[in-house]
């Protein structure tokens, strides 16, 4: 007779599972409060505690941590040596082990829960079974996911649990408990950047392709949901999320975060295309449509607002790929819902999280490094030039600077204290992106207003030069150049007003 070993936290399909175990000729083992649900369910149990002779001790936190359990799933069946000692301990085999793990997600997800109460939600016999199970997947099946019990009941009835199998649950297990260490390292960590770096991630979706047609891609989520994220907003209408929509989306969301005011944000391949602040989002909508009306097209939108029926209206006009918002209106979504592959989604951007750390991956790495959440205001810039920038400035200065922060560098930002009206992104040189944000903004309305911000100091005075040869009377830059006093000089001679904010921003 065949044994199979069930000790299992999440009881989900565990009586039907054992009832298939034991039409095909299984002996079932038990512990606890598994052994109690089977017994109601007056399914044939062996407690734990039959097979080792010792008690459950010291209030559960030792079961199974046996010999008599890890020998019986660790000896290789081929090996008639093994096979003798086990006879000669009068220990039988376990063929099947059906383990799943104490919920210290859930646990250090509830609010306010003590270090204490963790820690007790750290499993370490059911880890120990599984790893000892999955070792020994040539003659032992290791199952850790109620979804796997069915398909391992139907093999089973129908002979078919060759190699390929047992290896598939036994990556899977290995999988699992690497996760779960993760996710209690993680916990326990006090080290901003520690030797080992164990990261927990969890397949939310399979996509359709990477950045292109030809590339494989998947979508995978913190384990530890990241409540502002685009991994949790919701999916109302269209059609699936892509690769570089989830990017761009994420881009947008960052973007988004940093105004409690109305604001809208468009962006096209990882770059603000277009920013609007209003005191009522229609017309932030406006700004942002007006800040560059032809690369919106096919753009993603993030609105910090309820979308209501008039702005609705206004972008059902344009195609558009992605909107994101708290939510629509019911007339709104009706509008915006017409068009069947636009995607629209929820996300609460009441309270947005700020992530502390962020990664990136390279060849044969990972980069890892603090987020850049530092938001510079008129207090924290220094006046170095003769021209002072007038209070309306200052406010334009902060915005520019702000949306500089989320431009692919060498970043220019051309903007007034409520719209950007032209970017300049990802140049080799500086005075390259000064040029394309200047062109782009200088036929918009609202341009003799505007300032330029830029995320990384001049290394010459030509941008600033440009910038006032073509109206510009305030830039806000962080300075630290070796020829900064050649900007300067540039500036006071052409009558710009010029601050320092002391810190970079680029952005890779």
């Amino acid at each position: 007779m065949k044994t199979a070993l069930l000790s299992v936290s999440d009881k989900t399909g565990l009586v039907e599972f054992a009832q298939g175990l034991v039409a095909q000729g299984y002996r079932i083992l038990s512990t606890g409060g598994t052994q109690k649900v089977l017994a109601a369910a007056n399914i044939a149990v062996t407690p734990v505690e039959d097979v080792t002779h010792f008690p459950e001790m010291l209030d559960g936190r030792v079961k199974t941590l046996h010999p008599a359990i890890h020998a019986a799933l660790l000896a290789k069946r081929d090996d008639p040596e093994h096979m003798a000692t086990l006879a000669q301990q009068k220990i039988a085999p376990i063929d099947l082990v059906c383990v799943n793990l104490y919920p210290f997600k859930q646990t250090i997800m509830q609010p306010a829960v003590t270090e204490a109460a963790a820690i007790e939600q750290i499993d370490i016999g059911g880890p120990s079974m599984l790893r000892s199970a999955a070792k020994n997947f040539a003659a032992v099946l290791p199952l850790v996911d109620p979804a796997d019990y069915q398909p391992v009941l139907t093999a089973l009835a129908a002979g078919e649990v060759d190699q390929a199998f047992r290896r598939q649950l036994a990556t899977k297990v290995f999988q699992h408990t690497a996760s779960y260490d993760a996710l209690i390292a993680d916990y326990l960590n006090t080290e901003e950047f520690p030797a080992t770096l164990p990261l927990a991630y969890e397949k939310k979706q399979a996509l359709r392709y990477g950045e292109n047609s030809h590339q494989k891609a998947a979508f995978y989520q913190t384990a530890l949901p990241e409540p502002y994220s685009i991994a949790q907003a919701q999916q109302l209408h269209g059609k699936e999320l892509s690769y570089n929509n989830i990017k761009d989306c994420d881009a947008a969301l960052r973007i988004s975060r940093e105004f409690s005011q109305p604001a809208v944000v468009a962006v096209k391949h990882m770059n603000p295309c277009g920013v609007g602040l209003a005191a009522d989002i229609e017309t932030a909508w406006d700004r942002a449509f007006a800040a560059d009306s032809t690369s919106i097209f096919g753009g993603i939108i993030v609105l910090n607002r309820e979308v209501d029926v008039a702005t609705a209206e206004k972008m059902h006009q344009l195609f558009l790929e992605i909107i994101i918002a708290p939510s629509f209106t019911p007339d709104a979504f009706a509008v915006l819902a017409q068009k069947k592959n636009l995607r629209l989604l929820t996300l609460d951007i009441s309270a947005p999280e700020q992530t502390e750390l962020e990664s990136v991956s390279v060849l044969g790495g990972l980069l890892r490094q603090e987020a850049d959440q530092v938001h510079e205001t008129a207090a924290d810039f220094e006046v170095v030039t003769k021209k002072q920038p007038t209070a309306a400035q200052l406010k334009a200065l902060e915005f520019g600077q702000i949306i500089a922060k989320h431009v692919k560098s060498n970043a220019i930002v051309v903007a007034t204290a409520e719209q950007t009206l032209g970017i300049g992104a990802g140049q080799m040189n500086r005075v390259g992106s000064v040029e394309i944000a200047i062109q782009a903004a200088k036929d918009k309305p609202g341009y003799a207003d505007a300032i330029l911000a830029s995320d990384a100091f001049f290394p010459m005075d030509d941008s600033v030069a440009y910038a006032a040869a073509h109206g510009i009377t305030a830039i806000v830059q962080p300075g630290g150049s070796i020829k900064d006093k050649d900007s300067i000089a540039k500036a006071d001679e052409l009558g710009v007003a010029m601050v320092f904010s002391g810190r970079r921003h680029f952005r890779h």
